[in-house]
């Protein structure tokens, strides 16, 4: 419109220049009828506008859910062209991660894909985290369900040297693994996050940054809980309907700085432990 216009307009023109040109310009009801059918037609066309976003939110919303793991996008969640990790890297992917968990606690039945994979290295992380580890009929146990024949069958010997009497001293347990009366042994680990190095339908090379608590929870102990951060790669194959480690190793870090908050005392700590359960690590 031409600044001019406003000038020939008459009287009966139903808009009015308030204060001037360039202003905000207020329409003027020449007729109640007029009015009300343009607006009821601006109000129904708002309502199908936001009808139609909502369903195609929720279309979206239900398609995300059902994902199945056919849907990955190949790259393990990596990244994208940034470099930068995917929202999908730490969403849910709503897929049931075992079918079950054997006479040892520790679950198994994992699926054969990257997901399953990783839900596996994270469950063996806690599981070789664990008390059962320094007691030996538990600890050999644990490593023959959790590794290939072969790697189990390596490991026991160095691994019976390792958890040695004297080590088993340092961390205040007896030559069995059991902590003295009045007291609690801790060890944990909580997995953090988890990284497909390499995978397949046989073979998976999956590392998880976990964060872990140690030592001895009582009145007497001279090696309280202490946190530790590290990172455990995995070399896991698929052998006998579910996924079994092969090798690994462990490297420290990476450490974030310390909270400002107080150390609790043994009671609470070894109450903790003993009220908080674990969990079934699905990716």
């Amino acid at each position: 419109m031409n600044r001019g216009d406003d000038d020939q307009r008459g009287t009966d023109d139903p808009y009015t220049t308030m204060g001037g040109t360039r202003q905000t310009r207020t329409r003027m009801p020449d007729d109640a009828g007029a009015t009300r059918p343009r607006a009821a037609r601006v109000r129904a066309s708002r309502s199908t506008i936001t009808v139609v976003g909502v369903v195609v939110l929720l279309v979206a919303a239900i398609a995300f859910v059902n994902r199945g793991p056919g849907s990955d996008s190949g790259d393990g969640g990596q990244g994208g062209a940034s470099g930068r990790p995917e929202s999908s890297s730490t969403a849910a992917s709503g897929v049931k991660p075992v079918e079950g968990k054997g006479s040892t606690g520790i679950p198994s039945g994992f699926a054969r894909n990257s997901q399953g994979a990783q839900s596996a290295a994270s469950n063996y992380t806690v599981a070789l985290s664990s008390v059962d580890m320094f007691k030996a009929d538990s600890r050999h146990r644990l490593v023959d369900t959790i590794y290939t024949p072969e790697a189990a069958a390596k490991l026991k010997s160095g691994q019976d040297a390792a958890y040695s009497a004297q080590f088993l001293k340092k961390l205040g347990l007896d030559a069995e693994g059991n902590a003295p009366q009045g007291s609690l042994f801790v060890s944990r680990a909580i997995p953090v996050g988890v990284k497909v190095e390499s995978a397949d339908v046989d073979d998976a090379k999956v590392s998880v940054w976990y964060t872990g608590l140690i030592g001895m929870s009582g009145a007497q102990s001279t090696d309280p809980v202490k946190t530790s951060w590290n990172t455990w790669t995995f070399q896991l194959k698929w052998v006998g309907n579910d996924w079994k480690i092969v090798s690994d190793a462990q490297k420290k870090g990476p450490t974030p700085l310390p909270g400002d908050e107080t150390a609790s005392n043994s009671d609470e700590i070894s109450k903790a432990v003993e009220e908080f359960g674990g969990f079934t690590y699905a990716r």
